[in-house]
C-alpha cells in the first residue's frame, strides 16, 4: 500500500463537518475511534502510525476521522458523548458503511462503549485499547488519571505549557520517548489539533466521564488489550472491563506504551486481526525489497558559511519541505533526515528516479543544488528504519553523483525497462566499503 495520505473528505453531522479519510478497502470495516489530540494531516506523517494503518487496511476498510472540535473537522464544542456517537454514525453512513468494529482507544474507549451498547445493529465488534473507564480518581475508582485538585492544578498552566516541547511524550510512549523526532512531530499534533482553549474543554468534558453503569450492557463481541505498565490510564481500567463485559477476550501486554501503533504494533495487530477475521497475522517481515533514494545538498558548509547561522536555517527548512513534497506527490516513505540530506524508501524504483529528478528541479528554484543516488535490493527493517548493504550502497551510489546530478546502480536499470527513463552509462565505480565494483549510470 502506498505512503501517499488518503484523500480527506467531510461527513455531515447536524450543522458539524467531520473529517475523515478511508484506509484499504477489506471486508471487514473498522472505525478507529482515537485518543486526545489528533489531526488528519500531521498523524499521517508519522511512519509507525501510517504503517499500523496501512497494516489494518490490509485485510479491513479503516475509516479514521477527527473528532468535533479538533484537528481538520470543525472547531466547535468538543460535544456530549451522545453527540459523538452521531459523528461516527454520520461518517459510517457517508462511507456506506451499515455495520463496523470499533476500535476505542485511550479517551476514545468509553465514545465507543456507549456506541456498541446504544447501537449494536451497528457495531460488527468492540476492540478497546489503552481504554479508560473514569478519568477522575476517586475512592470507590483509585486507577483515575488524576484526583479533581490535581486536575485543576494542571488546567491552571495548560495555556502556559501547550506549545512547549511535549515531555509526557516519555510516559505516553516510554519505548519512544526520547526519539527527538517524534517529539517534534507529537508537538506539533498537539498545537494543530486543538487551541489551548478547546483542549481545556475537551480534557474537562473527557474528566467528567464515566462508564460504569454502560459497561455491563455492552452485548457485542469484546477485545481489550492493554499494556501491564500503562502510565496514562492503568491497567486495572482493563482489567475491570474484562470482569466486566460479558464474553470479554482480555489480552495484557508487556511494556509501558500507552498507544498501539509503537512498540506493541506486532502483537496488537495479530490480536485484532485473529479476533475480527480468525486468522493471526505474523510480526512484519524483517528483509524487504525496497528502492531507496538518498539526497544530499552540494556546498552546504561554504552556503551555511555565506549566509549566516538564521538565514542558513529558513534555506534548509525550505529545501526540507521542497523534498517532502515530492516525496508525497511520487508515494515516497522518509526513513531518515541527517543534517541537509535525506533517506526515503519506494516500492518501485521508477518513482523512486522521477522523485530525484524533481528534487533536483525542485530545489534549484532556491538557489540549492543537491545530488541524488538510487538503488533497489533487500533491506533489514528495524522499526521505522532501513538498514543492510543496500541502504550502505544507495549512500555511497548517492556520494558518487555530481551537483544536479542523479546516479543509479546497474540494478535499478534492470529493472526500470519500459519506463521510458533515458540513462547514460558512467562506467565502472568501486563504492566505498562496498565489495567489488559497481556500473552506475546517469539520469538522463
Amino acid at each position: 500500500m502506498a505512503d501517499t495520505m488518503p484523500a480527506i473528505r467531510y461527513a455531515r453531522s447536524g450543522d458539524v463537518h467531520v473529517a475523515y479519510q478511508v484506509v484499504g478497502d477489506g471486508p471487514i470495516d473498522i472505525v478507529l475511534v482515537e485518543g486526545f489530540v489528533t489531526n488528519r494531516h500531521v498523524l499521517w506523517e508519522e511512519p509507525s502510525y501510517r504503517r499500523f494503518n496501512e497494516r489494518l487496511g490490509s485485510f479491513a476498510r479503516v475509516i479514521l476521522f477527527d473528532k468535533r472540535g479538533m484537528g481538520l473537522s470543525d472547531r466547535v464544542q468538543a460535544g456530549t458523548l451522545e453527540e459523538r456517537m452521531d459523528d461516527v454514525r454520520a461518517v459510517m453512513d457517508a462511507v456506506g458503511s451499515e455495520r463496523a468494529a470499533l476500535i476505542g482507544e485511550s479517551e476514545g474507549g468509553p465514545m465507543s462503549m456507549l456506541f456498541a451498547a446504544a447501537h449494536p445493529e451497528r457495531t460488527l465488534a468492540l476492540v478497546l485499547a489503552g481504554a479508560e473507564v473514569k478519568e477522575d480518581k476517586t475512592e470507590d475508582w483509585p486507577w483515575g488519571e488524576s484526583t479533581r485538585e490535581e486536575f485543576e492544578e494542571s488546567m491552571a498552566t495548560l495555556s502556559e505549557r501547550w506549545s512547549e516541547p511535549p515531555s509526557s511524550l516519555r510516559i505516553f510512549v516510554p519505548s519512544r520517548g526520547d526519539d527527538p523526532r517524534l517529539l517534534e512531530w507529537f508537538g506539533r499534533l498537539k498545537v494543530q489539533a486543538a487551541s489551548p482553549a478547546a483542549a481545556e474543554v475537551f480534557m474537562r468534558m473527557a474528566h467528567e466521564i464515566d462508564v460504569r453503569s454502560v459497561v455491563p450492557t455492552i452485548r457485542v463481541p469484546t477485545l481489550i488489550l492493554h499494556s501491564a505498565g500503562d502510565q496514562i490510564c492503568h491497567v486495572e481500567n482493563a482489567r475491570y472491563l474484562a470482569r466486566t463485559i460479558p464474553g470479554a477476550r482480555y489480552v495484557e501486554l508487556p511494556g509501558a506504551d500507552h498507544v498501539m501503533y509503537a512498540e506493541l504494533a506486532d502483537l496488537a495487530l495479530a490480536e485484532i486481526r485473529e479476533f475480527l477475521t480468525g486468522v493471526r497475522e505474523g510480526p512484519e517481515p524483517d528483509r524487504v525489497l525496497a528502492t531507496v533514494l538518498f539526497t544530499d545538498l552540494v556546498g552546504s558548509t561554504e552556503r551555511a558559511a555565506e549566509l549566516g547561522d538564521r538565514r542558513w536555517r529558513e534555506l534548509l527548512e525550505a529545501h526540507h519541505a521542497a523534498v517532502r513534497r515530492e516525496l508525497e506527490r511520487f508515494g515516497g516513505r522518509e526513513i531518515d533526515t541527517a543534517g541537509d540530506g535525506f533517506l526515503a524508501a519506494f516500492d518501485g524504483p521508477a518513482r523512486a528516479i522521477r522523485c530525484a529528478r524533481a528534487v533536483v528541479d525542485g530545489v534549484s528554484a532556491l538557489g540549492l543544488e543537491v545530488r541524488a543516488g538510487v538503488h533497489t535490493g533487500e533491506c533489514e527493517v528495524i522499526g521505522d528504519k532501513l538498514a543492510g548493504v543496500a541502504v550502505h550502497v544507495g549512500a555511497r551510489v548517492a556520494a558518487g553523483a555530481g551537483a544536479g546530478e542523479v546516479l543509479v546502480s546497474s540494478t535499478v536499470r534492470d529493472l526500470i525497462a519500459g519506463s521510458g527513463i533515458e540513462l547514460a552509462d558512467r562506467g565502472l565505480h568501486v563504492l566505498k566499503g562496498v565489495e567489488g565494483e559497481r556500473r552506475l549510470y546517469a539520469v538522463a
